[in-house]
């Protein structure tokens, strides 16, 4: 992989490797892959056999049906399982760090897709040409990806709001868990199909990021360590 520019407090800081700073936006979506496994261990419990409140006094066995859905053991207690919504919440949480994760993901490619930058071209299947400035294409789908974050966002808080201070156990409030969770995977439903295929055809211009890999004195640390090693004391070498 070529050199870039690697930023903090975005200035240039340090040399780094294009893969290193792509691999930088793909593992927090592989931390969230597992965030989804570990709640498919949470969420595979059944809430069959609670009734309103108080279980029921009918020959039924919750397990029977939970076995047959595909569950793992019915819930141990029945007002936690008519009231809680906490893997709800959670399935909305992590959909919505999903989108956020992707947000950034866009932000950058928008960035580099600018003249200034001219670090990416995306491709014309990916852009939109401009209604009146029409010589060049827009980033609209990274713009989109960008705003769904903000729409997860506000799914997530209008849910958390919606179970905080509900007293046990069932409330109709609770119906209201579903329009937020929903929504939130069918944006993702929507997005990432269409960010993958972004990413996947982008062509990233490796001589201008090769070009400005050492601009703004980014080897200043580099400079700095090779003194440390030669004996130069820490303060001395970064004054130096």
């Amino acid at each position: 992989s070529e050199p870039m520019p690697g930023r903090t407090h975005f200035q240039h800081a340090q040399r780094v490797l294009l893969s290193h700073h792509l691999l930088a936006h793909v593992w927090p979506l592989v931390r969230d892959l597992e965030r989804l496994g570990e709640w498919r261990k949470r969420a595979a419990f059944s809430p069959y056999g609670a009734g309103d409140i108080a279980g029921t006094s009918l020959a039924l066995d919750p397990a029977v049906v939970s076995e047959a859905l595909g569950l793992g053991a019915p819930l141990p207690n029945s007002i936690d399982a008519t009231s809680s919504r906490d893997v709800v919440a959670e399935f909305a949480f992590i959909g919505t760090l999903i989108s956020i994760n992707l947000s950034r993901f866009a932000e950058e490619l928008i960035i580099w897709s600018t003249a200034e930058f001219d670090y990416v071209k995306l491709a014309d299947a990916f852009s939109t040409e401009a209604s009146l400035v029409s010589q060049k294409n827009n980033p609209d789908l990274a713009e989109l990806t960008r705003a769904k974050a903000g729409r997860a966002i506000g799914n997530l808080a209008g849910l958390l709001a919606t179970l905080k201070s509900l007293p046990l156990a069932y409330s109709r409030d609770l119906q209201e868990d579903k329009e937020p969770v929903f929504d939130i995977l069918d944006s993702l439903g929507l997005v990432l199909p269409a960010f993958t295929g972004m990413v996947a055809t982008a062509k990233f211009n490796t001589e201008r990021m090769e070009e400005l890999a050492t601009a703004g004195y980014s080897l200043a640390t580099d400079v700095t360590e090779w003194l440390i090693r030669k004996k130069v004391p820490f303060k001395e070498a970064q004054e130096i």
